[in-house]
């Protein structure tokens, strides 16, 4: 898995996919305190801990920087930034029942979209999935850091 990176000058607003969400019962916010427990307990229940510690780190900042998606008042996806790193966009989950709705590019943009407006030019996808690849260069014109695996997660400590 490679790092991929994201000019995030050139990201647009586009509403539409917001919209279409809602219509579908579907609302993407960012994370408040009160969420904290039912989002890292979505992660955990999807995911693994790696992304719950991210997570974590995400939503202890204020205001948070994490997003979430939400159906019938419950956590169905998520994405963080400046969780490991600055700049690295990421963790980013949908509960499996819930993909191919554009919820995961819903949440990658707020994230994004948050990221330039505090100022960050670039982000940087960490690690990204191959399978995710084509949905980060289709709809973020992500390209391929070269010579990026392991990158900083070189770092990790190891589990046993």
């Amino acid at each position: 898995m490679s790092d991929m990176l994201v000019k995030l000058y050139e990201i647009d607003e586009m509403p539409e996919v917001y919209e279409r969400l809602e219509n579908a019962g579907i609302r993407v916010k960012r994370a408040l305190g009160m969420d904290t427990t039912k989002v890292l307990d979505f992660v955990a229940e999807h995911f693994h801990q790696g992304w719950v510690d991210e997570c974590r780190v995400a939503l202890m900042s204020q205001p948070s920087k994490c997003y979430v998606a939400v159906k019938e008042k419950k956590v169905i996806g998520f994405c963080s930034y400046d969780a490991t790193y600055r700049d690295f966009v990421g963790p980013l989950g949908v509960d499996e029942k819930e993909r191919s709705q554009g919820i995961g590019q819903a949440l990658m943009r707020k994230c994004m979209l948050a990221m330039r407006d505090e100022g960050y030019g670039y982000a940087i996808i960490g690690w990204a999935a191959e399978k995710a690849m084509p949905m980060y260069e289709r709809n973020f014109h992500a390209m391929v850091i070269p010579d990026s695996h392991p990158g900083i997660y070189a770092n990790m400590v190891e589990a046993e």
